[in-house]
C-alpha cells in the first residue's frame, strides 16, 4: 500500500508512486535529508557567486552564449529571462495526470541536491502539486537534448506569477493561480531558472505512464488473442511449455504459461487432430510475438525506473567534504536512453496492433475460418456485421506503421550548431501515446468480434462448450455491455465502451 504521503529524496522514487501522484493526487514532501542536500547545492551557488567564479548558467549565458559573462547584478535577470524566452511550446497541453507527473519527477531530481535550486523553490513547485494547481504545458517544442526545455518552462513560469495554470476547472494566470490558493511567486536566484529546465522530466513522464499503460494492454491483448483461439477452435498444444522452453526468452516462456492458464479448462479449443495439426501464425505464435512485446515493455521499465532517480540538468554542483566546489559540465539532459526506450515500446506495441488485426481478420474471414459465417453476421448480406469494424482496425495498424518509425533516429543541430545532435524524446513519446490509443481500440474490436464468435459456436455446438478459466470472466465482462449483435446496429457505442472496460483491466 502506498503511504498517504510521498517524500521525495531523489533516490527511491518508484513508477507506482508517480502513478499514484498523477491520477489519485497522492501528495508529497522532502525528506529531512533531501532538504539538507538541496540547501547545501544553493549555498554552493551563492559562493560561487561571491566568489565571482564563472560557472556555465550561473554567470554565463547558455547554448551558444556560454562565453557570455553576465554580471552579477544581472543573475537574477537571467534566471527569470530563461524562463520567460524558453517557454515557446505549442499545441495542445498535456492533461492533468501527465501534468502532475511531470511536476513530481522534476521535484525528484532536484530533491537530489546537485542542481543548486533554493529549498523554498522546490517547495513552491510541491506546494502548487499539492495544491492541484497545474501549470498549462503545450505538447509541443522540445527536442529532447539540453533536456525538455521549453514544456518544462511553461511548468516553471507560475512560479514566478507568469505563464497560466489550470485550478478546479478554470484557467487562470499563474499569478491569480498562486493567489487563490494562498501562494506567492518566488524571485529566481542563480541557476534556478536553469535547473527547473534543463532535464528530461517530461519524456520521462511520458515514459512512465505509457510504460504502465502497454503493460495493460499487453494483457489484453493476451486476453483477446485466447478468446479469439477459442472462438476459431483454436490448439493450446503451441503453448505446451516444453516447446517454449527451448528457446530461453523468459517472457516468451512467461506468456505462454500465461495463456495457458487464461484456457485453462476451456472445450472450445481442440486437441491433437491429424486433419488439422497447427494454427495460423496469428494464433499460433502469440508466446513468441506478445512475448517480444512484454520484452520491450520490460526494457523500458527499467530505463525510465533508472531515470525517475537520476539527476539531468546541467551543469552539475559537487561538494567535497572539505568544503571545496567544483562545477561540471556534462551531458545528463540528453534524451536519447529514453527515446530509444520509446521508439522500441511504440515499434511493440504497433505489433500487438497487428497481430490483433490479423486475427480480426481471421474471425470475419468466411474462407479463413471455415467455422463461422461471413463477417460474423446472421442474414449476411441484408446485414454487413462486423465486416466495417475490420476495416477500421487495418486503418488503425496502417498508422500505427507510419508512427512506428523512430523518432530517435531523427536530429536537427540547434543554437548555432552548438547543441548539435538531439533525441526527439518527447516526439517519441507522443507518438506512442497515439500508438496506444489506436491499439486499444484495435483490441476492443477483436474483443468484440471473438466474443460474436464464440457465440455463434455455442449456437451450432452439439454439446455445452466452456470457455477457460480467465477467458470466461474477461467474455462476461464483455457481455455485461456489448450484447451479441443479432442485426446491424451502431457499433461505435460499443468500440468506446470496450475501450473504457479494458483501460480499467478485463480481468480485474
Amino acid at each position: 500500500m502506498l503511504n498517504e504521503i510521498i517524500f521525495l529524496d531523489g533516490k527511491s522514487l518508484t513508477i507506482e508512486q508517480v502513478i499514484a501522484v498523477a491520477y489519485q493526487h497522492i501528495p508529497v514532501a522532502l525528506t529531512e535529508d533531501a532538504k539538507v542536500q538541496v540547501q547545501r547545492a544553493a549555498s554552493a551557488v551563492q559562493q560561487l557567486i561571491n566568489e565571482g567564479r564563472i560557472a556555465y548558467g550561473i554567470t554565463t549565458g547558455f547554448g551558444a552564449f556560454k562565453d557570455r559573462v553576465i554580471p552579477v547584478d544581472q543573475v537574477e535577470m537571467l534566471q527569470k529571462n530563461i524562463l520567460m524566452s524558453h517557454a515557446v511550446g505549442v499545441g495542445e497541453p498535456y492533461d492533468i495526470p501527465t501534468t502532475r507527473a511531470i511536476m513530481v519527477i522534476r521535484a525528484n531530481t532536484l530533491a537530489m541536491g546537485y542542481s543548486g535550486i533554493r529549498l523554498e523553490t522546490l517547495q513552491l513547485l510541491l506546494d502548487c502539486l499539492n495544491h492541484g494547481l497545474h501549470p498549462i504545458i503545450p505538447q509541443k517544442g522540445s527536442l529532447g537534448a539540453s533536456g525538455d526545455l521549453a514544456p518544462l518552462s511553461h511548468m516553471s513560469l507560475p512560479l514566478i506569477g507568469l505563464g497560466e495554470v489550470i485550478y478546479q476547472g478554470k484557467v487562470l494566470s499563474g499569478e491569480a493561480g498562486l493567489a487563490t490558493v494562498g501562494l506567492s511567486p518566488v524571485t529566481l536566484a542563480a541557476k534556478e531558472g536553469l535547473a527547473l529546465t534543463n532535464g528530461t522530466s517530461v519524456m520521462c513522464a511520458l515514459g512512465v505512464l505509457q510504460t504502465v499503460r502497454a503493460e495493460q494492454i499487453s494483457k489484453t491483448a493476451d486476453l483477446a488473442g485466447c478468446l479469439s483461439l477459442e472462438a476459431l477452435n483454436g490448439t493450446v498444444l503451441a503453448f505446451d511449455p516444453r516447446i517454449h522452453a527451448l528457446r530461453a526468452f523468459p517472457r516468451q516462456q512467461e506468456c505462454a504459461a500465461y495463456l495457458r492458464t487464461l484456457l485453462e479448462g476451456s472445450t472450445f479449443t481442440r486437441g491433437y487432430d491429424p486433419t488439422n495439426i497447427q494454427d495460423a501464425y496469428t494464433l499460433r505464435c502469440m508466446p513468441q510475438v506478445h512475448g517480444a512485446v512484454r520484452d520491450a515493455i520490460a526494457y523500458a521499465r527499467w530505463a525510465f525506473e533508472i531515470e525517475l532517480n537520476s539527476v539531468t540538468d546541467n551543469p552539475l554542483l559537487f561538494i567535497e567534504e572539505s568544503g571545496e566546489i567544483e562545477v561540471l559540465s556534462g551531458g545528463n539532459f540528453h534524451g536519447e536512453p529514453l527515446a530509444i526506450a520509446l521508439d522500441y515500446l511504440a515499434i511493440a506495441i504497433s505489433e500487438l496492433g497487428n497481430i490483433s488485426e490479423r486475427r480480426i481478420m481471421r474471425l470475419v474471414d468466411e474462407s479463413s475460418n471455415k467455422l463461422l459465417p461471413a463477417f460474423l453476421a446472421e442474414n449476411g448480406g441484408l446485414n454487413s456485421g462486423f465486416m466495417i469494424l475490420q476495416y477500421t482496425a487495418a486503418s488503425l495498424a496502417t498508422e500505427n506503421k507510419i508512427l512506428s518509425h523512430p523518432a530517435s533516429v531523427d536530429t536537427i543541430p540547434t543554437s548555432a550548431n552548438v547543441e548539435d545532435h538531439v533525441s526527439m524524446g518527447v516526439t517519441a513519446g507522443l507518438k506512442l501515446c497515439q500508438i496506444l490509443n489506436n491499439v486499444e481500440h484495435i483490441l476492443a474490436i477483436e474483443l468484440m468480434a471473438a466474443a460474436q464468435g464464440i457465440d455463434f459456436r455455442k449456437k451450432e455446438a452439439l454439446i455445452t462448450l466452456k470457455l477457460g478459466q480467465g477467458t470466461q470472466i474477461g467474455y462476461d465482462r464483455i457481455r455485461e455491455i456489448v450484447p451479441f449483435i443479432e442485426k446491424d446496429t451502431v457499433m461505435y457505442v460499443y468500440i468506446r465502451k470496450i475501450r473504457e472496460l479494458l483501460q480499467v483491466g478485463l480481468l480485474r
